[in-house]
């Protein structure tokens, strides 16, 4: 009734090299699909979002392991994978260039109460999706707002006219960095 076989559960069929490599592999894989292909959503994740990584997550797993059985290979694939990201997330720290690849930089969405729908198309952000965001800060209409900003995580970052006084004639394009 409780017939385990210890040996079994614990022992490697693959080598430690192999599953390192195959976790290395599809950990670069993954992270280049989701910085250069999954586009940043407004603030959120979506459920489209959620269903793609968990059919991504059961679909790589055997690509990492090739059908691993044991406790051990698991341990050793799931290892590679926070090995990883522990090196990423250090370079990100460490490394400005590593950090610039790494992470999207903040778009440009709305400068000197203008809606810049180039930047708005590039990233896929309604207009309904930016007055809702323009809203959650107390904004009726992107007329109020001097700068916004998609920021890397997705979140919208924004500084209204009225918290550094009335626009000066001419606009404030200058202080501005250029639109991406």
């Amino acid at each position: 009734m409780f017939d385990v076989d210890w040996q079994h559960l614990f022992s490697m069929d693959k080598s430690m090299l192999e599953l390192f490599i195959r976790g290395t592999v599809m950990y670069w894989f993954l992270f280049l699909l989701f910085r250069f292909v999954m586009r940043r959503d407004v603030g959120a994740i979506g459920i489209a979002d959620v269903l793609l990584v968990v059919i991504i997550a059961d679909a790589s797993q055997n690509a990492m392991s090739d059908g691993y059985e044991s406790i051990t290979e698991g341990f050793v694939v799931v290892g590679t994978i926070v090995l990883w990201n522990v090196v990423t997330n250090f370079l990100n720290f460490k490394s400005r260039a590593f950090e610039k690849f790494a992470q999207p930089s903040p778009l440009l969405l709305i400068r000197d109460g203008r809606v810049l729908e180039q930047n708005m198309r590039r990233e896929m952000i309604t207009r309904d999706e930016l007055l809702s965001k323009l809203r959650e800060q107390g904004i009726e209409k992107p007329a109020e707002v001097r700068w916004a900003y998609m920021e890397s995580d997705g979140q919208i970052s924004m500084r209204r006219y009225k918290d550094d006084g009335p626009p000066r004639r001419g606009g404030e394009a200058g202080a501005l960095p250029a639109a991406h």
